[in-house]
């Protein structure tokens, strides 16, 4: 084996990955905001959104670009999981695309012969665009150059190690399909592309460096190292990111395995597929079949249980927010009854309420706090007051007596109460943030007398009229040490209308914390007797 066509091959299989990372990379600009709006619009249902990841990845040509910005959606909640699900099946059909790309050139079509124009052209475009999206189409179009440079190289140079193998083309490699496999899996995980393990195998199968089930072994232990790739980029991510890897590495095992199984039924397939397209029958186009046909046997084996999966999957990495989140008391079949619906309620808010008293003790008392520390608490806590919104409205029965709606209805009061005292926590984070660099000492005195004030009334049990009472007096004294400090100029504009903004919403989160507190201690239905469990 000369060292010279091993230069070659791994020139050109760096220029290959070197022209994915343009194409990606400029297409994802380019068509940002398009994809995204495809993404949010065309998942409601499970065949949709599959057809939606198939064609984003097939027009960015990176199945993690993909799946990174569905997970991105999934934890903003513009996705649901079943939703994400679906894309990212759909995504693993899209890689499909880049077997065909191989394809046309391993099957003699002279495609090639534009790379460089096409090079040509996105370097123009690169060079005008001055930066911006047409500056990001001629990184993609120059990406799209190189990508068939690349892959002329690496026909050329496998092209020369043919006649030192004694497989040839038809089945040759069939009795170590096993070998191709981990070679295909090896090779996507040492690259971390399955894009570049294609272009191996489909090269190497035209070429006539290895057989036909050999390639097809190949394919799908790219698509298996893909498993891998997902496992270790997700291994501290959030939980919806574990969930959808999850998901993946569960496709693809699974339309693997079917697929080696039945490995000369899906060739058969592959090769009279081919032949009803009239397609060249060469082994390029036949492995970029074979491809695209596991995959879709994938889609239509796990497609149905797309909603099964997702409740399977969320009770997998559960993140200590979402815990939080999940309600302890509420459950369906006690909604049937309205007093113990009003009893369990009542739990679950006095368990929300100490969420909520919990986080404004530590956005007052905890050094360095930032808004983003508690921004998932308060996620949480939102995901909390619906959850008992949810419950509160499925508690209904043909006559609902007036003293339990009115049970009810407080209950609602009381957790929209809380959520909104978590909502205004970030003023707490930032008045302290502000306060070290205050420089009035009377501010700074005033508002840590203030927000000492205020931990004491919302940590404390018994809340009396006159403690409430004084909060009024020094929250007036505290804006107008801060207006006067703007005016003396000892606070610029800017800060101290922002402070003001921020004690204005603490004050709101005061009112609304006693206002919850009031309505968890006022008497309520009489209490069902306690369980063994109590």
């Amino acid at each position: 084996m000369s060292i010279s066509i091993l230069i070659q091959a791994a020139g050109g299989l760096a220029l290959f990955l070197l022209a994915m990372g343009m194409m990606t990379d400029g297409l994802k600009t380019f068509a940002g905001a398009g994809l995204k709006r495809l993404l949010e619009r065309w998942t409601d249902r499970p065949l949709r959104g599959v057809a939606s990841g198939a064609l984003i990845t097939g027009v960015v040509q990176s199945s993690s670009a993909v799946t990174v910005a569905t997970i991105g959606f999934v934890n903003a909640g513009m996705l649901n999981l079943s939703q994400a699900i679906a894309v990212v099946f759909g995504a693993n059909v899209g890689t499909t695309v880049t077997s065909w790309l191989v394809a046309l050139v391993g099957s003699g079509f002279k495609i090639s012969a534009m790379a460089l124009p096409i090079l040509t052209v996105g370097v123009i475009l690169r060079i005008v665009g001055s930066g911006g999206r047409w500056a990001s189409l001629g990184e993609a179009l120059a990406g799209f150059g190189l990508f068939f440079l690349g892959l002329e190289l690496l026909k050329d140079s496998l092209g020369g190690l043919a006649g030192g193998f004694s497989a040839s083309v038809e089945g040759g490699g069939g009795d170590h399909w096993a070998v191709y496999l981990g070679i295909g899996f090896l090779i996507t995980l040492l690259t971390q592309s399955s894009s570049a393990t294609l272009a191996i195998v489909l090269t190497a199968a035209s070429t006539g460096v290895i057989g036909l089930e050999a390639g097809a072994a190949g394919v799908i232990g790219a698509s298996l190292g893909t498993t891998s790739t997902a496992a270790i980029a997700v291994l501290n991510a959030t939980a919806n990111a574990r969930r959808l890897a999850l998901s993946h590495i569960l496709f693809n095992l699974v339309a693997g395995a079917v697929a080696l199984a039945l490995l000369p039924l899906v060739l058969f397939l592959a090769g009279e597929l081919t032949n009803w397209l009239n397609l060249e029958g060469s082994p390029a186009i036949l492995l970029a079949v074979f491809h695209t046909l596991f995959k879709l046997i994938g889609i239509a084996l796990l497609l149905p249980l797309i909603p099964w999966l997702a409740r399977q999957l969320e009770r997998f990495f559960r993140s200590a927010e979402e815990d939080l989140a999940r309600p302890r008391y509420l459950d369906k079949t006690v909604s049937a009854t309205p007093e113990l619906a009003v009893e369990a309620l009542g739990r679950e808010l006095e368990r929300m309420q100490e969420l909520v008293t919990g986080l404004v003790h530590a956005a007052l008392t905890r050094e360095g706090m930032t808004e983003a520390a508690g921004a998932r608490q308060i996620a949480a806590i939102h995901e909390l007051y619906l959850a008992v919104t949810r419950f509160a409205a499925k508690t209904r029965t043909e006559k609902l007596s007036p003293e339990v709606v009115e049970e009810l209805t407080v209950a609602v009061r009381t957790g929209r109460y809380l959520a909104e005292v978590a909502e205004q926590v970030n003023s707490i984070i930032r008045l302290r943030q502000s306060r070290r660099s205050l420089p009035e000492q009377t501010v700074r005195l005033l508002l840590d007398r203030y927000l000492d004030w205020i931990n004491r009334l919302l940590t404390s049990e018994a809340v009396t009229d006159s403690r409430v009472d004084e909060t009024g007096p020094l929250y007036q004294r505290l804006k107008a040490a801060v207006l006067h400090a703007m005016v003396n100029g000892q606070l610029d504009e800017d800060r101290g209308q922002s402070m003001l903004d921020d004690l204005s919403a603490l004050r709101r989160l005061l009112d609304q914390g006693l206002k919850a507190m009031a309505m968890l201690n006022r008497p309520v239905l009489p209490r069902v007797a306690p369980t063994e469990e109590d």
